[in-house]
């Protein structure tokens, strides 16, 4: 881990994001209602494509960092 490589906070930041959007939708789901049957899809689709472009970063950090870049 190279905490002065941006990228490094990037992935952090997208890690937590994914994280901050689970638990809303978690949070939403647990107390349902009207907001949970119009949004638990679309919140779900939030956290796939944050999970995505998490997972990207992640790759792309691993990759860079083993070629010593």
């Amino acid at each position: 881990m190279d905490f002065s490589d941006p990228l490094f906070y990037l992935v952090v930041a997208a890690v937590l994001i994914v994280l901050g959007i689970l638990l809303f939708g978690v949070g939403s789901f647990g107390r349902g209602g009207d907001f949970n049957r119009r949004n638990a899809n679309k919140i779900m689709r939030w956290r796939i494509y944050a999970q995505g472009v998490a997972i990207a970063l992640i790759l792309l950090y691993v990759f860079l960092r083993s070629r010593g870049a």
